[in-house]
């Protein structure tokens, strides 16, 4: 059964997904120099507004926008939803937590609206789903992995479509601190695969996706952005947050998706790497994509301009390659200026002829992701 993407919605720092989009090509980023809360410093973030936002005001407009973007009306009772978060509410925890130290009655009273599946429980209240539910949490592969899941689910013939997405607010107290004591934090932006880069910066930013089986996507002359052709999924078991030296579980990963989605390495036209802009894994993701794919595909990838919205990353980027896909053009890799690594690094937007593209994915404890898109002419038919 082949499975498509009939609609998306995308918010960043750069905008909603048509303005993220056009932004990216013309190499913008949303990085600024801001001081997110009065008692912390000065440091790099992509924010969607002055302040850090929850997600709950953003989370409904980005549902709302894949069903106009679909052609889709409510109800849509046979259509499943996995929406994930690796941090949830996590910034109105801290914010609950400050304003009641003395006692945490407030945060004890509103503890089942704060933990992650609300997320996707709203959005199955919005859209009137009667389907599967699903609220995946992987940390920086949760939105490759919620997209996945929905994969699956319409493979095995659970739904006639599924709404898919992850969503995060990761500019809080406890987020900024953590990643400063881990020395993984940029100071002044972020430059993947570049020599002078720093480390990773924060932002803002989710995406959702609705995907259905291209019967049913011919049958109501839906818009395809792409296909779905594989996924694989491995975990290093290794360390906390640090990738395992080998790199051996994450090369599994990508050659395991290559082989369910029937293609070879030398057949991807183009690569968005998880480019966190950290040392260590910019330095592995170059490694494996030089090892695996001595053909050199293109690649880019976007968190220099939108910065790394950490569980809702993976999807962001699998939007963004569905864009270029689409569009057949290729994005900037925004940020990089004098590489590290001997990669076909893409410099600046122009038109290129793409049919598969590879998004990857990976987090702390280990987790790796890949996912296979492809595009079509006969796609352009709807």
């Amino acid at each position: 059964m082949r499975v498509v993407v009939t609609g998306m919605g995308l918010c960043s720092g750069l905008g909603n997904l048509s303005q993220s989009w056009q932004a990216l090509l013309a190499g913008k980023t949303a990085i600024r120099l801001r001081q997110p809360f009065s008692d912390l410093l000065v440091i790099p973030v992509a924010m969607l507004g002055k302040y850090p936002l929850n997600l709950e005001s953003w989370r409904s407009p980005l549902v709302n926008d894949v069903l106009v973007d679909a052609k889709l009306t409510k109800p849509l009772k046979n259509c499943a939803v996995v929406v994930g978060s690796s941090r949830g509410f996590q910034g109105k925890i801290e914010a609950i937590n400050q304003k009641y130290r003395g006692g945490n009655q407030q945060l004890l009273e509103d503890w089942l609206e704060l933990l992650p599946q609300q997320l996707a429980i709203a959005t199955a209240r919005q859209i009137g789903s009667a389907g599967s539910l699903l609220a995946p949490m992987g940390a920086c592969t949760t939105g490759l992995w919620a997209l996945c899941q929905g994969f699956e689910l319409l493979r095995r013939g659970d739904c006639e479509r599924v709404l898919v997405g992850a969503i995060e607010s990761p500019i809080t107290r406890l987020s900024i601190a953590g990643f400063q004591k881990m020395g993984a934090m940029a100071t002044q932006g972020c430059f993947p695969f570049d020599k002078n880069r720093e480390g990773l910066v924060l932002g803002e930013g989710g995406a959702m996706l609705m995907l259905e089986t291209f019967t049913s996507a011919r049958r109501r002359k839906a818009k395809i952005y792409g296909e779905i052709l594989g996924w694989s999924f491995t975990c290093d078991a290794y360390h906390v947050s640090a990738p395992q030296k080998s790199h051996l579980p994450a090369q599994r990963a990508i050659a395991q998706c290559l082989t369910r989605a029937n293609l070879t390495p030398n057949q991807v036209d183009h690569i968005h790497p998880h480019g966190t802009s950290t040392k260590l894994n910019d330095q592995a993701e170059a490694q494996m994509i030089a090892e695996l794919f001595p053909h050199r595909p293109w690649v880019s990838g976007s968190k220099g301009a939108t910065g790394h919205s950490l569980g809702a990353s993976g999807i962001m980027s699998a939007a963004f390659s569905l864009m270029m896909l689409r569009s057949q053009t290729l994005f900037p890799c925004v940020g990089l200026r004098n590489p590290e690594f001997d990669l076909n690094f893409v410099w600046q937007s122009q038109p290129e002829i793409i049919h598969h593209a590879l998004c990857l994915s990976f987090g702390f404890g280990g987790q790796n992701g890949a996912i296979a898109l492809r595009f079509e002419d006969e796609f352009l038919a709807g």
